[in-house]
């Protein structure tokens, strides 16, 4: 039996042009021009025939050949290291809202912590003219970025520092905050602390960690090997760390732990415990206020409004040289870390 069904006009991919719309009116691609931009020259009655031309074919006027003619796209990139993680929604949000104010669209997406899959992401934003990038580091080399940026693309790295160039970053005090943290714990008399983290290779993982044996140090409380533990931050892999912990016959009685993710799989792991244990995390998560998790909080909303700022000054000419921002951290009490160790 034939298929007798109407088939669409349409062939998807193949948008309406200026000379389809022309043609449609019966007028020049200038008097289409005109209208489409505005411009004065044109009758009332023309006008009414192109509009009707432009509603009856959908076409859209293509921004982007518009704003490559002025040298600018309108468009920066993004580059998170992971798009489903809970801390970036706030900073996307904030460097989408800055952006905007600036009549920009942002383009973002994810390394998913792969160095390699970081570069590539990067340099397609930058083929397809993104006016600036801003990266969240997965790698530790950057200096493939460097023909871009002296091309004129300006770049400016979040919550860790690029690797090998000299450029701006915005970043959280990761240091001083476990510092903090650690701090906190000892003096609600805890000597024995463990630290579980992400993978060494990661600035925030190794600025924390750096934190962690400052406060200890500063009390002159020595750290264990078995006490450390960095690495992927997969629930697997942090249970079994933090279960090594708090077992045996001399066990931590206290954790700091190094991320959001690490504090999220440290609570499970905790919670069947009939011995307590007191726990600080780096990073606030949803739902920390209820279940009383006491966390040392940045500013993620701030990380990406100050860095979104940042490369629209440079966009605006600012030429100063690179510059690295440290935005505070802050402890919130809520009680897990308060929790005091078990008597001698």
């Amino acid at each position: 039996m034939a298929d007798t069904a109407r088939r669409p006009e349409h062939r998807y991919g193949n948008r309406p042009t200026m000379k389809d719309v022309a043609a449609r009116a019966g007028v020049g691609l200038k008097t289409v021009s005109r209208v489409v931009n505005g411009e004065p020259g044109v009758t009332p009655d023309t006008e009414r025939r192109v509009q009707e031309a432009i509603d009856s074919l959908g076409f859209r006027r293509n921004d982007s050949a518009r704003v490559l003619r002025k040298g600018r796209t309108a468009s920066v990139g993004l580059v998170l290291e992971d798009l489903a993680d809970p801390f970036y929604g706030p900073l996307s949000r904030a460097v989408e809202e800055v952006a905007r104010a600036h009549g920009a669209l942002l383009i973002n997406g994810s390394s998913a912590e792969d160095p390699d899959r970081e570069q590539e992401l990067a340099l397609a934003l930058c083929a397809r003219r993104v006016d600036g990038l801003i990266v969240i580091p997965a790698g530790t080399d950057h200096r493939y970025l460097e023909p871009e940026i002296k091309a004129g693309v300006a770049t400016v790295f979040v919550d860790r520092p690029a690797g090998r160039i000299d450029a701006d970053a915005v970043l959280s005090d990761s240091f001083g905050g476990a510092r903090a943290g650690v701090a906190h714990l000892i003096a609600h008399g805890h000597r024995r602390i463990g630290f579980v983290g992400d993978r060494p290779r990661i600035h925030t993982a190794t600025e924390r960690l750096r934190g962690y044996r400052a406060a200890m140090e500063d009390e002159g409380l020595a750290v264990e090997d078995s006490w450390v533990s960095l690495g992927p931050t997969d629930p697997d892999r942090v249970r079994e760390a933090v279960t090594a912990m708090v077992s045996g016959p001399e066990p931590v009685t206290a954790l700091f732990a190094g991320n959001n993710r690490v504090t999220v799989t440290a609570v499970r792991a905790l919670a069947d415990r009939e011995r307590p244990v007191a726990l600080v995390g780096f990073d606030d998560i949803e739902l920390a206020d209820l279940l009383g998790i006491t966390v040392i909080a940045q500013d993620a909303a701030a990380l990406g409004r100050t860095a979104a700022e940042r490369l629209f000054r440079r966009l605006d000419g600012i030429d100063d040289a690179p510059a690295q921002v440290v935005l505070e951290t802050r402890l919130i009490a809520r009680g897990s870390g308060e929790i005091p160790p078990p008597p001698a």
